[in-house]
């Protein structure tokens, strides 16, 4: 049995504590996790043992809320994160079990998130967004659901139209080029880009001289 002689706040981080045994520096704990811990209080080496278990658990929860206060993430990038800290398989499945107790780890919400804030800052094609979201971890099924409702025409019409204002004054030719490049790195398929580029510049001329979509090749 060792017995607390001290318990002092941690100066780098008031959210933990250091715990001192006989006299002596023995471990840091959260602050949470040695809630119930006093001076005088004798410990056994089962109690040690389950204190610092308690408190990777709650180290690994509270890295993964930080992790999470930047942006939505998916439950791959919260293991990598995890990963990288050294936290054990078992200590990341019993966090991620956690966060979806608390509503902040769900790969369908963060894909339909992820679908949205796309759509409006950095539009791509259904098929890029799947490729990103496959990439982030998540399976078919979620991709898919999320991508339901993507009008893929009507995405990249707001898309070229915003990017055309860049090509004021060109002439057909390369204005073609160069807004047919930018939505084809968009991840649009040609059978999309022909006749939305076509659109858009009929729309934009001032002289309303009109190309069909048979025009580009």
């Amino acid at each position: 049995m060792k017995k607390i002689t001290a318990i002092s706040v941690q100066k780098k981080n008031p959210n933990r504590v250091n715990i001192y045994l006989d006299g002596e520096f023995a471990f840091g704990v959260a602050r949470i996790t040695a809630a119930w811990l006093k001076n005088g209080d004798e410990l056994t080496d089962e109690k040690i043992a389950k204190l610092l278990a308690e408190d990777s658990l709650e180290w690994a929860f509270q890295q993964a809320m930080l992790f999470l206060s930047y942006r939505a993430r998916s439950e791959k990038e919260i293991r990598q994160n995890l990963r990288k800290h050294e936290m054990s398989e078992e200590v990341i499945e019993h966090t991620l079990e956690r966060l979806r107790k608390a509503g902040l780890a769900n790969d369908s919400d963060f894909a339909r998130m992820w679908v949205e804030n796309r759509g409006t800052f950095r539009p791509r094609s259904k098929k890029a967004l799947a490729i990103e979201l496959r990439q982030k971890g998540l399976n078919d099924e979620v991709i898919q659901d999320s991508l339901s409702g993507v009008d893929e025409e009507s995405l990249a019409y707001e898309t070229g139209l915003k990017r055309a204002t860049r090509f004021k004054g060109y002439e057909w030719a390369e204005f073609r080029k160069k807004l047919s490049e930018f939505l084809a790195r968009r991840g649009f398929s040609y059978p999309v880009i022909a006749p939305i580029v076509s659109r858009i510049w009929n729309e934009t001329r001032d002289d309303m001289q009109y190309y069909e979509d048979e025009d580009i090749t």
